[in-house]
């Protein structure tokens, strides 16, 4: 939109622009610098506005933003970082994080860079990630690489038996339904992250200083598909036991923000919490309303938000300069 020579304001909840770009893919995988770089050809370049710590839902509504602030049309390109956590007791331990909030805590903390900067996050000697997707891999390699980080720190000294320390992916399926990418599971594996197919917590156990300490599993078996396509997992009955660990990352998958949607009348979403639009162009039910990425999709890859952003963007220009409405020609 910039480039078409449009006026463009981007309103960014947290203090630093890039989304998930800069918050939750591993520094190894992207480096902030080369994200930073294109924001700021961005700002500079097409003269884009940031209004950073501006979040949509408390500092302006949907229908503010369209009305006293005199904006033309918006694009929600809000993402879907709300996580799914387990329902087992313990949860709310020291040391349970969700997966948004580790990376989320070791990227803009720059813990990948410790001990240059310092980060909030204490990786523990053993760490169990549960769940199996995209996001699970990039958890688990930031685990096993922090830890490698504070031994060196430290100054621990590999010898026989040395471990700088162990990070597990915990997964109620079997390999052959992992829903990462093939390549990030080989990266993972290839790194030395412990799989535990077919098992899944039920507890968590934590110390007297509400700490984790452990965590109780159960072993699973598949039986028929279930809506989604893949196997069910079911309980095997007697076979539980306990893993120890001290740090526990929950990957369950993420949804959209409903704080988002504050007083956003007519814009339709679905079960899912996603928000409903048009394939092709981004078009919300909701006059002057686009969006696009994982808001609209659930969580999915960067390659297609950018995707659905550009497809966005060129049917904003047709309506900005007058050339179709498709809200009116609806009605």
């Amino acid at each position: 939109l910039g480039r078409l020579g449009h006026e463009v304001t981007i309103f960014e909840s947290l203090h630093s622009p890039g989304g998930v770009l800069v918050y939750g893919i591993p520094e190894f995988r992207l480096p902030k610098s080369v994200v930073h770089g294109e924001i700021d050809c961005a700002a500079e370049c097409l003269g884009i506005k940031v209004h950073p710590d501006a979040v949509i839902g408390r500092l302006y509504t949907i229908d503010e933003l369209l009305g006293e602030q005199g904006f033309d049309a918006i694009f929600l390109g809000t993402g879907a970082g709300l996580p799914s956590f387990l329902r087992v007791p313990g949860i709310n331990y020291n040391g349970v994080l969700s997966a948004n909030e580790f990376l989320t805590r070791v990227n803009l903390m720059k813990g990948y860079l410790f001990p240059e900067y310092d980060t909030p996050v204490k990786v523990g000697k053993k760490v169990a990630v549960i769940g199996a997707g995209n996001v699970a891999m990039d958890s688990a390699r930031c685990s096993l690489r922090l830890q490698q980080l504070n031994a060196q720190q430290t100054g621990e000294k590999p010898g026989e038996g040395f471990s700088f320390g162990e990070v597990h992916i915990v997964y109620r399926r079997s390999r052959v339904e992992v829903p990462a990418r093939a390549e990030e599971f080989h990266h993972a594996e290839e790194e030395g992250i412990i799989f535990d197919f077919l098992t899944n917590p039920v507890e968590i156990y934590g110390d007297e200083s509400g700490t984790v300490c452990g965590m109780r599993c159960i072993r699973m078996e598949l039986g028929e598909p279930d809506e989604s396509g893949r196997r069910r997992p079911i309980p095997i009955e007697g076979s539980e036991f306990d893993m120890d660990v001290d740090m526990v990352v929950v990957a369950l998958g993420t949804s959209p923000n409903p704080l988002v949607f504050e007083d956003a009348g007519g814009l339709e979403r679905t079960k899912w919490g996603t928000v409903v639009a048009d394939e092709e162009a981004g078009r919300t039910t909701k006059p002057r309303v686009w969006a696009g990425g994982d808001v609209v999709t659930g969580a999915a890859t960067v390659i297609s938000a950018m995707g659905a952003g550009k497809r966005a963007a060129a049917d904003i220009d047709r309506f900005l300069q007058g050339e179709t409405d498709p809200w009116a020609e609806e009605a």
